[in-house]
């Protein structure tokens, strides 16, 4: 099949299932389907031939799991996997007379990335660069990279494949009911990323039947200009006569995609619970078929993973985390005090600001190094997007490549000697760049001389396949103390750029006032006249609340904001801060160690733990203190009002206090700040445990001794730790459908040995009537969740 004349004229049909069929076959439980590419060839071979014989255009190679972190402590190497199963791909269409193509498959590494996990993504990437390149040497035709849940791998993998092949790339990522992957991305941000970074194809796998899909899935065809991928799971399993089956027929799976192949769905597959029988229905009634045209909402985004900002209104760009003239800045820079940074983007963020820039240019630090560290943080504590401020293009493609979202760089000259290499980065990670009226021979006096420098920097872009969306324009406002004419330019310059290039602009507010008094009256001034001839983005101070007024009422005079909503939230907000300003500068002299943890302050939180230790107990202070922050924290996080990089971050910082508060007591010889001894285990064949090291980091928060025994665990070895540490709460994962039926075994055994330990269980397969089905005592959907039942039963 000729992938490159079809991709997004007709539909594509790829395959379903291959673990579900190995499972039906007899897979013995524990064992990694990859393995059966080496140990029974022919049964893979098979396996696929019955896909391409139901009609599958794309079969995809048995290589989900290999990568060296999973295959560590196996007799077979990444080589070894990937070779035999692209090889028994080839002999499957070579036997089978079909022509398709082959897909190489990358699933999750099964760690997190940093820095919601230890994985840095210069390892993540060299573990996905290691199977494209083996790939890439065996003959595969395209790249499949699958069930991400977390933003920052679909980067590392999208890059490596980017980086090392030129072959078609199609990702999907997995997402709950909610519109979010578990790690809170959403579907705006990964349409933006993944557009951003030139995949040929997005869209949605596993965890959801076709149905519940189908609302996402709808989503995705309104807002993507690419083709939409679709490969859900048959719903989810459920065991009977000891056997896991799927509820979900293949007609009932077929009726919502029909529904969404009208709306203009693309390629279409199945995951977990699919086999044959599926895509053979799906292919005799679309494969083929002419793609549906739809009408795609063209929105330019910046955002997080979990955030996002529309260009196409007014937006404020925070312009406090900039050392120029700031004595104390430099001096915290210099001594590498994120929290002070860390500070200073909080008080942005809850000013209102819509983007932060990030300017760390000072001659004595390592600026890249710095940048990349503070970039880390932010994505811990922030959702807002990022504005990259640099001269330096290393740090610049260093902040870019490790950020989970798409930045704007700031900026680019019409200087010739470097205007087409930061577009090239810019092009590379899908962000925006700020072009600054200004060339070898200086700032043009003229609004004339303005625009033809945009002009030539929006030639530039475009020469090199970047849309002018992507470019913003900086007219540069000048200090009107000594240029006073300048202003009037500026304005001009603006509005010709506006109408002759028709691009978004930008300006920094504050530049006009320097050297004079009263500032905030002038900026304020300026504001309201650049906004007045259309500005898009204003770099300006938001914790100038006059400033931030003028913003939201000329939104809703320019008719941005519709009913005027934003703006009266704004206005409630602000005369709600009036009245506890006092009250909040008073406080600020007494901290609140409650507030510092939940702001992500980490050395602030260790500082003010060891002076509270003067005058309070430490189960005093874990109750008072760290427990309300955390208990604050999970509400918040169970109502998606924040989501797991900040859940993880709390409880990285409640970590540093009780750090103080351990040594204290051990001290003082103290035995009672554990609550109670939990055991964790993933199950058998299981080699993913993200999840359960999320609640073992959370349990550990809420002073309960946990002991983690890891990943892929046989039955034996956990009833023997329950009996050897007397263990009253067991939590058992299990994130793979082929091994789900070894959590059950393990309850079976515990309940025997151990009748007074209560069980709990969660995992991306798992539901509350599941849990209820193997006989689990509690059903855990997420960390906090695990907590509570932990809290329950131990404080009875």
């Amino acid at each position: 099949m000729n992938l490159k004349s079809k991709l997004g004229k007709e539909v594509i049909i790829f395959d379903g299932a291959m673990g579900t069929v190995l499972q039906k076959q007899g897979l013995e439980i524990g064992k990694f389907p990859e393995k059966l590419n080496l140990e029974a060839p022919r049964r893979i071979i098979e396996i696929h031939k019955s896909y391409l014989k139901a009609g599958a255009d794309i079969i995809t190679t048995n290589t989900f799991g290999a990568n060296s972190l999973k295959l560590k402590g196996s007799q077979y190497s990444v080589e070894q996997i990937i070779s035999a199963a692209v090889k028994n791909a080839k002999v499957a269409v070579a036997e089978s007379g079909f022509a398709a193509n082959i897909a190489l498959s990358l699933g999750p590494l099964g760690e997190l990335i940093e820095p919601n996990g230890k994985l840095s993504f210069k390892k993540a990437y060299k573990l996905y660069q290691k199977q494209v390149l083996l790939g890439v040497e065996n003959g595969i035709d395209l790249i499949q990279i699958e069930t991400i849940s977390q933003l920052a791998a679909a980067r590392a993998a999208v890059l490596a494949a980017k980086e090392n092949s030129d072959l078609a790339i199609f990702c999907t990522l997995t997402f709950t009911e909610s519109g979010r992957t578990f790690t809170g991305c959403n579907l705006r941000s990964m349409i933006s990323v993944l557009e951003g970074l030139g995949v040929d194809a997005l869209g949605l796998n596993c965890s959801l039947g076709p149905k519940k899909a189908e609302v996402l899935v709808e989503k995705i065809l309104k807002y993507s200009k690419l083709p939409v991928i679709l490969q859900a799971n048959a719903g989810l399993p459920v065991i009977e006569a000891g056997k896991t089956n799927y509820k979900i027929s293949p007609a009932t799976y077929y009726t919502p995609l029909a529904r969404l192949y009208q709306q203009g769905l693309a390629i279409i597959g199945g995951c977990c619970g699919t086999t044959p029988e599926y895509i053979s229905l799906i292919a005799d009634k679309l494969k083929g078929k002419k793609i549906k045209k739809r009408k795609i909402i063209k929105k330019d985004l910046v955002c997080s993973a979990v955030e996002y900002s529309d260009l196409s209104g007014i937006n404020v760009v925070g312009e406090r985390i900039n050392p120029t003239g700031k004595a104390e800045f430099k001096e915290n820079l210099k001594k590498g005090n994120l929290d002070y940074l860390l500070k200073i983007a909080l008080a942005e963020i809850e000013a209102g600001a819509d983007i932060l820039d990030i300017n760390l240019g000072l001659p004595e630090i390592d600026e890249k190094k710095m940048m990349l560290k503070f970039i880390q943080e932010l994505q811990q504590n922030i959702t807002k997007p990022l504005q990259i401020d640099s001269t330096n293009l290393e740090v610049i493609e260093t902040a870019l490549r490790n950020y989970n979202g798409i930045a704007i760089i700031n900026s680019v000259t019409g200087k010739k000697d470097s205007l087409e290499k930061v577009l090239t980065v810019a092009k590379k990670y899908g962000a925006f760049v700020i072009g600054l009226t200004i060339d070898e021979n200086g700032i043009p006096e003229t609004a004339a001389g303005r625009l033809k420098i945009a002009e030539k920097i929006v030639n530039k872009a475009v020469e090199l396949k970047i849309s002018k969306d992507k470019i913003i324009i900086d007219c540069l406002a000048l200090t009107v103390s000594a240029q006073p004419k300048s202003i009037e330019k500026t304005l001009t310059a603006l509005k010709l750029v506006q109408e002759k290039l028709e691009v978004k602009t930008i300006l920094g507010i504050s530049n006009i006032s320097f050297g004079l008094p009263a500032r905030s009256i002038l900026n304020r001034s300026f504001l309201t006249m650049a906004l007045a001839q259309g500005l898009n983005l204003a770099i300006m101070d938001p914790n100038d609340p006059e400033m931030m007024a003028t913003v939201k009422a000329v939104s809703v005079l320019k008719n941005l904001d519709q009913g005027a909503e934003k703006y009266i939230d704004f206005i409630s907000h602000f005369k709600n801060q009036s009245k506890t300003i006092k009250t909040k500068k008073q406080k600020s002299e007494k901290k609140d160690l409650k507030e510092l943890i939940i702001s992500g302050l980490k050395d602030e939180t260790k500082k003010l733990t060891k002076e509270l230790l003067l005058e309070k107990e430490p189960l005093e202070i874990i109750d008072q203190h760290l427990i309300p922050a955390l208990n604050l924290v999970g509400e918040k996080y169970e109502k998606g009002e924040l989501f797991l990089p900040k859940l993880l971050k709390t409880a990285a910082t409640v970590k540093e206090s009780f750090s103080v508060l351990k040594m204290q007591m051990k001290q003082e010889n103290n035995q009672k700040l554990a609550k109670g001894k939990i055991l964790l285990a993933t199950v058998e064949g299981n080699v993913h445990d993200i999840g359960k090291n999320i609640v073992k980091v959370l349990l550990e928060n809420y002073n309960y001794q946990v002991i983690d025994l890891g990943k892929n665990i046989e039955t034996e070895k956990i009833v023997n730790t329950v009996l050897k540490n007397e263990i009253k709460l067991l939590g058992l994962s299990a994130l793979m459908t082929t091994t789900v039926k070894n959590m059950q075994k393990v309850i079976k055994a515990v309940k025997k040995a151990a009748p007074n330990c209560k069980i709990m269980v969660g995992g991306a397969v798992l539901t509350a009537d599941y849990a209820k089905m193997i006989k689990a005592n509690f059903y855990a959907q997420d960390a906090q969740t695990a907590v509570e039942i932990a809290n329950n039963l131990f404080l009875d």
